[in-house]
């Protein structure tokens, strides 16, 4: 495996069986509950106080409750050829912060401001943190995960030249965050493959345990130096190639094998009303935004490009 302090044998969080915990709004209060995994009712959800109901049924809110939300910029070796030309970016993960404002739940809408040209998607998976972690190992951070979600890092790049070191408007605006619907543990995360898919169509894919650069165990134990990190922080691992611009009525999902899929609808909604007034940096489309929006075709593999050609084209 391509990642930093490999491991003898897997992790309890990843050994089965496997379990997913959702959380889902129920005639207006939300509610915890567990997919059932075998049996009659294989599929639906049953809720912490024993009722049953359809996976597809509820409305389902974002399984996590963060105090910050951290993020990896490139942690994927496609990702890394297609946008610095090698295998790893750089010798040690960088970072930036979404706010948790920033959280979007499965099956929500994805909000692109009039003023913006390029929203672009990126499918990752999320590690969930279980308990306070500070000053652990590698080999001990596996002990401080919860369990694991797909997700959307979602961007607004025309806001790169002016928040390229922080991105917080970038990644950070309104539900930029699609999570879940579930946590899940009991899954070897190194064996799945995570695609992302615009309009049903596969416009991202790779194996994890194959592109993985530094898995969450090393990440983990590196932020963990020097930030505490608390029950239900959030830490986003990353994107594989070809993450590319959205367009309104665009339907948007990561789904990873074995641990479930989440989706957003990308909605056009008014530009803000003080960006009229000339308050704050305006969206651009200069070069840099444009590399990094737009990407380069060159080096992401033709079915990747023809999938996304296809999706725009069938919207």
């Amino acid at each position: 495996m391509n990642f930093e302090f490999p491991f003898h044998e897997l992790p309890a969080v990843m050994r089965g069986p496997r379990v997913e915990r959702r959380r889902v709004l129920v005639g207006g209060s939300a509610f915890w509950g567990t997919v059932v995994e075998e049996g009659a009712d294989a599929g639906r959800l049953r809720l912490d106080d024993g009722r049953l109901l359809e996976a597809e049924g509820p409305h389902y809110l974002p399984p996590v409750s963060p105090s910050k939300i951290i993020a990896v910029h490139i942690s994927y070796s496609s990702r890394s050829h297609e946008t610095r030309n090698k295998p790893k970016p750089s010798e040690t993960p960088t970072y930036f912060t979404k706010p948790p404002t920033a959280l979007n739940g499965h099956g929500g809408q994805i909000l692109k401001p009039a003023d913006v040209k390029y929203l672009n998607y990126e499918g990752e998976y999320a590690v969930v943190i279980g308990k306070t972690c500070r000053n652990v190992t590698p080999d001990e951070a596996w002990d401080f995960i919860e369990g694991f979600c797909p997700a959307l890092d979602m961007g607004l790049q025309d806001f790169r030249d002016t928040d390229q070191g922080a991105m917080l408007r970038v990644k950070g605006a309104d539900t930029l965050l699609p999570i879940g619907p579930g946590i899940v543990r009991g899954v070897d995360l190194f064996a799945q493959t995570l695609r992302t898919t615009v309009n049903g169509r596969v416009v991202q894919e790779a194996h994890i345990g194959d592109e993985t650069i530094w898995g969450p165990h090393y990440v983990i134990a590196d932020i963990a130096r020097h930030i505490t990190l608390l029950p239900g922080d959030v830490i986003l691992m990353g994107t594989p190639c070809h993450s590319r611009s959205v367009d309104a009525g665009d339907v948007v999902a990561c789904e990873i094998s074995g641990i479930g899929r989440v989706e957003g609808t990308v909605v056009a909604i008014d530009a803000p009303r003080a960006s009229a007034l000339g308050v704050g940096h305006a969206p651009t489309d200069t070069p840099e935004v444009r590399r990094v929006a737009l990407g380069f075709d060159e080096r992401v593999p033709e079915h990747l490009k023809d999938n996304l050609r296809r999706a725009k084209a069938g919207r």
